[in-house]
């Protein structure tokens, strides 16, 4: 095992918000289990990783019961870790780098919600930690991204009404033009898969 398909907040504190409605990947969940369907078959090894906000009262407070895989997400098997991470990205406050030197992983594939903030910052950090990266952008999902003079407290549709705002065709392109060939390889379920 050199290998390792890491799946990033894919859970249920994000179906929560109202953003939700205008999610890029509403088939998230079908396309991660594709990937750890093949990561699997392959004898490699899946972490999951959730984001936790303990004593925060949001949507990543683990006392309103949201910080969980999202409905349909294959569970995680025995000897398959589960993190929890407090950070964007999943190494600075969790042990994943020990769980993969114990594993032997040297290769990373990375999936997950947000396309430009969790599963990305991961991305970087693994690549700077030395670890060879695959990105896998359908199997990421994200958001549109307000312009940062945007008044606070707008509604959704003023939020996608508004020209400054980044959508996320937007957003995913520009993310995959800053990881490529610099922190990752750039790849779709497809080609690691061919499903």
């Amino acid at each position: 095992m050199n290998s390792a398909l890491i799946v990033i907040d894919v859970q249920e504190s994000f179906r929560q918000r109202e953003n939700w409605a205008v999610v890029s990947n509403p088939d998230i969940v079908g396309q991660v289990n594709k990937l750890v369907e093949a990561t699997r078959a392959a004898g490699d090894l899946v972490v999951w990783v959730l984001h936790s906000e303990p004593g925060s009262g949001t949507v990543f407070d683990p006392a309103l019961g949201h910080v969980r895989p999202i409905e349909g997400l294959l569970e995680p098997l025995d000897g398959e870790p589960t993190i929890y991470k407090t950070s964007h990205n999943a190494f600075t406050t969790t042990n994943l780098q020990q769980q993969l030197t114990e594993h032997g992983v040297r290769e990373l594939v990375i999936s997950g919600i947000r396309t430009e903030q969790c599963c990305e910052t991961t991305t970087r950090v693994g690549s700077d930690l030395g670890y060879q990266v695959t990105f896998v952008t359908d199997a990421t999902a994200t958001h549109p991204i307000e312009h940062r003079d945007a008044p606070a407290g707008r509604t959704l549709a003023e939020i996608m009404a508004d020209p400054l705002t980044l959508t996320t065709d937007q957003v995913i392109t520009r993310t995959e033009y800053a990881l490529a060939g610099r922190f990752a390889r750039v790849a779709t379920v497809e080609e690691l898969t061919g499903s």
